[in-house]
């Protein structure tokens, strides 16, 4: 019961802020962006994907040749081949995505598009670069010299990172603006180095890419552990848990130390959002720790206060206090019950996952194997969906959490959006039916290549492929 209370006042709250700001903001500022998250929330599972992915086929592929491994080179042209199916319809939505830019926000790309210009067009070369050599890894099996054509690998997996990194730039420019000046609201002294290279930049790419690297390891681990579960206990499956799982593994105890060293500053850079991460009301000396719990009224309810604590993990301090949001414009208030409870949904699970990784490396250093145990195989299987929503749970707080500002401190959302209402609602549901067929297909044919796999075909059948028997063959040839 209180979990649903907490979760309709979180509505109710967004609710009431749209309703409230509706007369003051264009029309087509709510169409944006449910468009925006839209493809956003989409695209960002497919990118987690192309930048760890590689990582994991290269490790593998690796392995089969220096162990003479069958099952490891097997495993390594499976995963190649739904690496460029997933790649595939990356593509199709990271394109929308570009497009988006202009076509929902263009009060900010027309204004700050000389700024932003570089990390975009090195993203789309690192794009292109990526795909090229995916399909050189792909077509050099039986091809190339063993350990020549694992090194196709290695520029699927920077490019991959260097496109990520570029995107993140942007994003992180949007929180810490820099690299121009403004005078008499024109902008000047244009200098895109600075935003490539922000010094924010690097850390909140860290906290993505090691995302990235939980989300693919958790998910692929996952498949292995069902397979598992259903007694296919052979090498090839224990074999695909363990690789992605490894992977999964670092990042998951990486990942609360790269977090915190993020939040590092947020009270000086955007004590806004800080304060609605700690549902911090009042400017308390220390700060208590509030788990869950909502605003309602002004007023915070619902919540465990655990004392000194919140002061201790986002301040540093044993009592320096936490801005309250009673020390801030109201205007410039987020959705401060959605930003708080994404932002400790994507703790508690981090935290979840990162403990039980612990727990099975421990376990596995005192002789015990918990793949045997099915309790834990059912844990690892649903360890993919939990990594997405703490993902996606992360990017909310982010994006949410900034707002009224697309721009931090320069340029207010509602600012950048264009007024095509009909036209965006009708793109916003367009997209949506893209997307689910787009989901929809991306299941089927993965789900048809693993039955096939299993059945023992490695390669697609092709209808109109010619007749390779002996004397026909033999003939053809001449």
């Amino acid at each position: 019961m209180l979990s649903v209370d907490v979760l309709t006042h979180a509505v109710t709250e967004v609710a009431s802020q749209v309703a409230a700001a509706a007369p003051d903001e264009p029309a087509g500022l709510l169409p944006a962006r449910q468009q925006m998250a839209l493809s956003l929330g989409w695209h960002i599972i497919l990118a987690c994907f192309g930048v760890a992915f590689p990582a994991m086929i290269f490790v593998m592929h690796l392995r089969g040749i220096r162990r003479n491994d069958p099952v490891a080179l097997g495993l390594a042209q499976r995963w190649a081949k739904v690496s460029a199916v997933l790649f595939a319809i990356g593509a199709v939505s990271g394109t929308v995505l570009s497009f988006e830019m202009g076509l929902l926000w263009p009060g900010l790309m027309g204004k700050y598009g000389d700024v932003l210009g570089l990390p975009f067009a090195f993203e789309g070369l690192a794009f292109f670069l990526e795909a090229i050599f995916l399909g050189i890894y792909l077509y050099g099996w039986n091809r190339m010299p063993p350990k020549r054509h694992v090194l196709m690998v290695l520029p699927m997996a920077i490019t991959g990172i260097i496109g990520a990194y570029c995107v993140l730039a942007v994003n992180a420019w949007m929180n810490v603006p820099t690299g121009f000046r403004l005078v008499d609201g024109e902008v000047t002294d244009v200098e895109p180095w600075k935003v490539l290279f922000n010094g924010h930049t690097f850390l909140q790419f860290a906290h993505m890419w090691v995302g990235a690297y939980m989300l693919a390891g958790f998910t692929i681990a996952g498949v292995y552990a069902v397979g598992m579960l259903r007694g296919r206990r052979d090498a090839h499956h224990r074999l695909g848990f363990m690789v992605p799982f490894v992977f999964a593994s670092i990042a998951a105890v990486t990942q609360p130390f790269v977090g915190h060293v993020l939040g590092f500053g947020l009270d000086e850079r955007q004590p806004a959002k800080l304060s609605a991460f700690e549902l911090a009301e009042t400017t308390e000396s220390p700060s208590p720790l509030r788990l869950g719990g909502v605003l309602v009224d002004g007023e915070v309810k619902y919540s465990i206060d655990i004392p000194l604590l919140g002061s201790l993990i986002a301040m540093n301090s044993p009592d320096k206090p936490v801005p309250g949001l009673d020390t801030i414009p109201e205007e410039d208030h987020p959705p401060v019950n959605m930003t708080h409870l994404a932002f400790q949904t994507m703790v508690g699970i981090g935290t979840l996952l990162a403990a039980a990784v612990v727990l099975f490396w421990f376990q596995r250093r005192r002789g015990r194997d918990l793949l045997e145990k099915r309790w834990f195989l059912r844990f690892a299987a649903a360890a993919g969906p939990l990594a997405v929503i703490a993902l996606e749970a992360g990017w909310i707080a982010t994006e949410v959490g900034r707002q009224p500002w697309i721009v931090y401190g320069i340029m207010r959302t509602p600012e950048a959006v264009g007024d095509y209402t009909a036209s965006l609602w009708w793109l916003l549901g367009i997209s949506s039916v893209v997307y689910t067929g787009m989901t929809i297909g991306a299941v089927v044919v993965l789900r048809s290549m693993a039955r096939r796999w299993r059945a023992g075909d490695v390669d697609l059948p092709s209808p109109y492929a010619p007749v390779s028997t002996g004397s026909t063959d033999g003939e053809a040839q001449r």
